[in-house]
């Protein structure tokens, strides 16, 4: 087990004292990275108390600590998981070889590119985050958003220590233009089109940390599967702190359908809007933007370079040993592509198709968890079910993303598409109506905006009335 130095500059279990050049070129990253935060992290609260959890570990039990903090002044750390011992390359053309401690130069190019890409969605999302703290309906909830964005500050650093330990002054120079970038710039923005999109309001914020992050989960699973083991170590932590990130999101949007459906119920006409709620059908156009442009996030459904990652080793599918056949050199897919306008069956070898396993396992995950929302529809006596649109709609990257889809898969014209694509993603009505409901924050402790359930319970024991944030400070 690696020994954690939580005295350091930097908290760290990668022995950052034994490695003082690696040390001081972090050191001198660390406030370029505050600056970035000071200036771009979450607006007005750089001074208030916030309580938090600090990663301290990375055993099962006891890895963090929870306390008031002031988010500049936040611990973060670089953690990786304890190796495991004689760990062996579990899929691709090297399957069983021992894993790489070291960058092979063959694949350097390769996998800095994967490093930088998913480091860049770390400071991407706070971006996209930073004003939601004027109108939060809840310090709960507002505590909840600033813990996903400290940690997502966590995540970075952990891509940008494997950058400086491995890749030299390349990676050096790739650590400080995470720093530069920003989501949504004209001149430079973030690397993936999701990460540009505004996060306008809280139904956003609820969507994203359940589908984005969601993403966020499988392609850290994937990236675990590494054999390249430092990114695989460094994966597997970021899953633990990963993990309350989908909690905000599936419960938060839970939240507001129970909502919705108290008030829906109590309508004579079964809406929420005149009682101050959101629609359900609303809901669902929300689900049906973010859920869409999360597919995009997997890659094209035919794609050269996720097949020669796989093979290579670098990048596998998300829980491996769940899969029979780990080379995939002889085995097809069955893909269904539009072609002269109709959809047909395609037969593909399976690595060229190996994005859409993990696409597979994403919808199912988000599948779960509707079922989850519509058992709180029965419970409140509707009948109104949320659904996932089908995996072709409203889709810019790969092969769906030249032609236009319904919700249920089924084939339109750009002009079909345009008529009806208000019913299908929020409008600009839509979204007016929503930020109208969250013009004001709701900064007493214990009280939720009207549009939102309270949560089941507190956080690490404290009711609900606790003072997640200190604002008055």
């Amino acid at each position: 087990m690696a020994q954690v130095d939580l005295d350091a500059l930097i908290p760290n279990n990668v022995n950052l004292a034994g490695d003082r050049r690696l040390a001081r070129a972090l050191e001198a990253w660390q406030p370029r990275f505050v600056d970035w935060w000071r200036e771009m992290g979450p607006e007005g609260f750089n001074a208030k108390d916030v309580f938090l959890r600090t990663a301290v570990d990375v055993g099962a039990e006891g890895w963090a600590n929870f306390d008031y903090v002031k988010m500049p002044e936040y611990r973060w750390g670089i953690f990786l998981s304890d190796p495991v011992e004689d760990r062996r390359i579990g899929f691709g053309d090297h399957v069983g070889q021992p894993v790489w401690q070291e960058v092979p130069g063959e694949h350097r190019n390769a996998l800095r590119r994967l490093i930088v890409t998913q480091a860049d969605t770390e400071p991407a999302s706070v971006e996209q985050q930073r004003r939601l703290g004027a109108i939060c309906p809840s310090l709960y909830d507002l505590r909840n958003l600033f813990q996903v964005n400290v940690e997502e500050g966590r995540h970075l650093w952990a891509m940008v220590y494997l950058l400086h330990s491995h890749f030299g002054r390349d990676g050096r120079e790739e650590a400080d233009e995470l720093l530069q970038r920003r989501s949504g710039s004209a001149d430079k923005p973030r690397i993936l089109g999701t990460f540009n999109e505004p996060v306008e309001d809280w139904l956003d914020f609820f969507m994203f940390t359940m589908f984005t992050d969601r993403d966020g989960k499988f392609q850290l699973l994937s990236l675990a599967e590494s054999a390249f083991d430092p990114l695989s170590r460094s994966c597997r932590f970021m899953l633990t702190e990963e993990a309350h990130h989908l909690f905000v999101g599936e419960t938060g949007i839970d939240r507001v359908v129970r909502r919705s459906a108290e008030l829906s119920a109590a309508d004579p006409n079964g809406l929420a809007s005149p009682h101050g709620g959101i629609d359900l059908p609303v809901i669902q156009k929300y689900l049906n933007l973010w859920f869409s442009n999360c597919l995009d996030l997997f890659g094209g459904e035919i794609s050269a370079n996720a097949s020669s990652y796989f093979a290579a080793g670098l990048k596998g599918r998300p829980h491996e040993d769940k899969f029979e056949d780990h080379v995939a050199l002889e085995a097809t897919r069955m893909l269904e592509v539009y072609e002269a306008g109709r959809l047909t069956e395609r037969e593909l070898p399976r690595r060229i198709a190996i994005n859409e396993d993990a696409r597979d396992g994403y919808i199912a995950d988000c599948q779960r968890a509707v079922d989850r929302w519509n058992k709180t529809l029965d419970k409140a006596g509707l009948s109104y079910r949320l659904t996932l649109p089908h995996r072709r709609f409203h889709r810019r990257i790969g092969i769906y993303a030249e032609h236009f889809f319904a919700p249920d898969g089924s084939p339109l014209s750009a002009e079909g598409f345009a008529r009806r694509q208000d019913a299908w993603l929020p409008s600009a009505t839509d979204r007016a109506f929503v930020r109208s409901l969250q013009a004001r924050p709701v900064y007493e402790p214990g009280k939720m905006a009207n549009w939102i359930a309270p949560p089941q319970k507190g956080i690490d024991g404290r009711p609900l009335d606790f003072a997640y944030v200190r604002v008055e400070a």
